[in-house]
């Protein structure tokens, strides 16, 4: 063993504080708080008896031993990433990773996956299912499933679909006649499930938003169940547990099996269920774009997305 070698965590945290000379950026970067990077930073001073940043108010500057170190960790972090990566791609040949947000992943791709598998027996696919966005490059990932608006959308993105928002629920519920559910008025009877993350990053999801275009500013439900996980608030309204606002390219599935149903969706009420500015986007890794399990996996993922969308009409 090499007492000489620092550990690595250490290393990676002064690197990324290096490159952004910023802890905060580093942090970010690395998924830690601030003082998590800062005192990474401190142990590997003091491991090399010697400052690396110089500290000033609102500001850090390397010193002439953080500079040295820094084009050292930089160069070794590279040679060490290039050399995990090619002996992953040895070791996953027909491996295809996705990245897309958990309730993508959970109420549209996962459902629909044994599709791919029978056309594709030989290729593995790796779902990475997670709300954060992820470098392709740095994260060696072959797909990713972007949510955004059209102009946000990464350069040479494909658009899977749009989206519509409706009010659903479990036909359980449209079983009770002391609490009806004819017109958007009756949802003063309901538990209306609310996604937390909707006013600020998904405004057509929020109730609150709904209410105002039906012209329901006073209505008050008769409770809030609120979710972090927008998968997690369509099982509940499987599970009548009250009534979600729907998207429609994730919950088709359980409103064309029965286990939901668009409520207001009515000949003279077509105008409960508007649609979003935001969309579904297909991006591939540059490193990958060009394998023929990526290409066949993307292939399968646009040919599914507008089957799907052409038997929505």
């Amino acid at each position: 063993m090499n007492r000489n070698l620092p550990s690595l965590d250490l290393v990676r945290g002064f690197e990324a504080a290096a490159r952004h000379l910023s802890f905060t950026k580093a942090a970010a970067e690395l998924f830690l708080t601030q003082s998590a990077v800062s005192r990474q930073v401190q142990a590997l001073e003091e491991q090399l008896g010697t400052p690396l940043f110089e500290r000033r108010h609102r500001a850090i500057r390397l010193t002439a031993a953080g500079q040295e170190l820094f084009r050292a960790a930089s160069e070794a972090l590279r040679v060490l990433g290039d050399s995990a990566a090619r002996i992953r791609e040895r070791s996953a040949a027909r491996s295809v990773t996705v990245s897309c947000s958990i309730g993508f992943a959970s109420l549209w791709l996962v459902p629909r996956l044994m599709d791919f598998r029978e056309q594709h027996p030989d290729i593995d696919l790796r779902i990475d299912a997670n709300n954060r966005l992820l470098d392709l490059e740095r994260d060696r990932v072959e797909a990713a499933v972007r949510y955004c608006p059209p102009e946000l959308a990464p350069p040479g993105a494909t658009r899977l679909f749009g989206e519509q928002v409706i009010p659903v629920c479990s036909p359980a519920l449209l079983d009770r006649p002391e609490r009806p559910l004819r017109v958007p008025a009756d949802l003063r009877h309901q538990v209306l499930l609310q996604y937390e993350a909707a006013e600020t990053v998904w405004p057509t999801g929020s109730w609150r938003v709904w209410l105002e275009v039906m012209q329901q500013h006073e209505l008050r439900p008769a409770g809030i169940l609120e979710f972090n996980q927008y998968d997690q608030l369509i099982h509940a309204a499987v599970e009548g547990q009250g009534v979600a606002l729907g998207v429609s390219p994730l919950v088709q599935r359980h409103i064309r099996q029965g286990r939901l149903v668009a409520l207001f969706d009515q000949p003279g009420q077509h105008d409960q269920r508007f649609s979003s500015p935001r969309g579904y986007y297909l991006l591939l890794g540059r490193f990958g774009a060009d394998r023929p399990e990526v290409k066949a996996f993307a292939d399968w993922l646009l040919r599914t997305a507008e089957r799907e969308s052409a038997q929505q009409g």
